[in-house]
């Protein structure tokens, strides 16, 4: 009669301990059907479920297991599984699964503890936990220093919105960020990124930093915050703002342009994947001026943002063609991925305000960065205790995997 065996084994590691238990098995014509093995600090756990074939004997194998384990420094458990229970584990295969990411500058048990209690009342169970961050020094002060960790689940939530929010109460409480994604083919198969440019890909807002060097800095400030908050459409905030700026000089934007604030992990995020082979876009209500800047700092593929009008080295207060607005973010995305033969499914984008909402619910993944309340809110992704790179994370790059 076949049977079927879990075993655990546990201790301090060191070189071999899977192929001396593997041996055994080998002995006893063992098949494996499943295995997991992880070492943390030093720390060894395995994991196999073993099928016993009929001809074979249980009681030798487990008595050589543990002598085995007792001559490696090692705890063997063991554990029989009824066959139904084996079956029915194994047709709970190909049904969907989740992945929830966890990041923020430290960890704290409590943070696991939300997330992980959040998962069981809706349903979920958690087949493993992984870090993708890299090890940091507690000695070591790193404002910047990054922690996160990956959840795999099986199961179907009982009500997705609800977790979402459960999530999302997570995050307005402590100083984390959650993504909660099903776990697809197109989740690894991304191609396409783009990024609003002001106080997204940089940390300023362009015409902002204009309309102070005018001496008219309050003035558009408030017509900007109105905007992103969604109070006002964006064209006519656009409009408003821009005609204060009329007869300001060209050399204020070369000024401007040469030293503005790249967002931090912008370098580290673009660079890994543009290694990957993505493609990597500015959609920005600013302007192509200083998006110019940024592409040949970056390495952007390509732009789509307002020309400025120019005459006589000065400003005219308008812009050559059409705004871009949200609308027109979302529509240049979707003629992006046409052009490169993609689903939609396989890019993402990156903003902060009310206007770059459309791109954001278009794209595979839409990540709001750190970002208005609003858009936090009705946007399926959010990063803002990290830097940009923090999206390699949500796509389950480790950080011993980039450059």
């Amino acid at each position: 009669m076949r049977e079927i065996i879990l075993l655990n084994a546990t201790g301090e590691d060191h070189p071999g301990l899977t192929a001396a238990l593997t041996d055994v098995l080998t002995r006893h014509g063992v098949n494996v059907l499943d295995i997991g093995q992880a070492v943390i600090h030093d720390h060894f756990s395995l994991g196999m479920l073993l099928e016993v074939p009929p001809e074979a004997r249980s009681g030798p194998l487990l008595k050589d297991l543990l002598f085995e384990g007792h001559r490696l420094g090692i705890a063997v458990n063991f554990t029989p599984i009824e066959e139904e229970d084996y079956e029915h584990w194994v047709g709970l295969q190909g049904k969907t699964r989740y992945i929830v990411t966890l990041l923020g500058r430290k960890l704290s048990a409590h943070n696991i503890s939300r997330v992980a209690r959040a998962v069981a009342a809706h349903g979920l169970n958690i087949d493993g936990i992984t870090r993708l961050s890299g090890r940091f020094s507690l000695r070591d002060d790193n404002p910047h220093r990054r922690a996160c960790v990956e959840f795999s689940l099986r199961g179907e939530p009982a009500d997705s919105a609800e977790l979402r929010e459960a999530f999302l109460q997570i995050t307005r409480d402590e100083e984390v960020d959650i993504a909660f994604q099903e776990d697809n083919l197109y989740r690894r198969n991304r191609r396409l990124i783009v990024f609003d440019m002001d106080s997204t890909l940089i940390q300023v807002e362009v015409i902002d930093e204009l309309a102070h060097a005018a001496g008219i800095g309050e003035q558009v400030a408030a017509i900007t915050e109105s905007a992103m908050r969604g109070e006002i459409g964006f064209k006519e905030s656009f409009r408003r703002r821009l005609g204060l700026l009329r007869g300001l000089d060209e050399s204020v934007l070369r000024g401007i342009a040469e030293t503005l604030p790249v967002t931090e992990g912008a370098d580290r995020l673009i660079s890994n994947l543009k290694r990957l082979g993505y493609r990597v876009g500015i959609l920005s209500g600013g302007f192509t001026y200083f998006a110019r800047h940024l592409q040949q700092r970056l390495g952007i593929d390509f732009i789509g943002a307002n020309e400025l009008d120019i005459r006589d080295g000065k400003l005219t207060g308008e812009v050559k063609g059409e705004i871009v607005d949200g609308a027109r973010k979302a529509e240049l995305l979707r003629r992006m991925a046409a052009e490169m033969g993609i689903s939609l499914e396989q890019t993402i984008a990156v903003g902060d305000g009310a206007n770059d909402l459309p791109m954001l619910r278009l794209a595979g993944l839409g990540v709001a960065f750190h970002a208005k309340p609003i858009v936090r809110e009705n946007t399926r992704h959010a990063i803002s205790t990290l830097g940009l790179d923090g999206i390699l994370y949500l796509l389950g790059v480790r950080d011993r995997e980039v450059t």
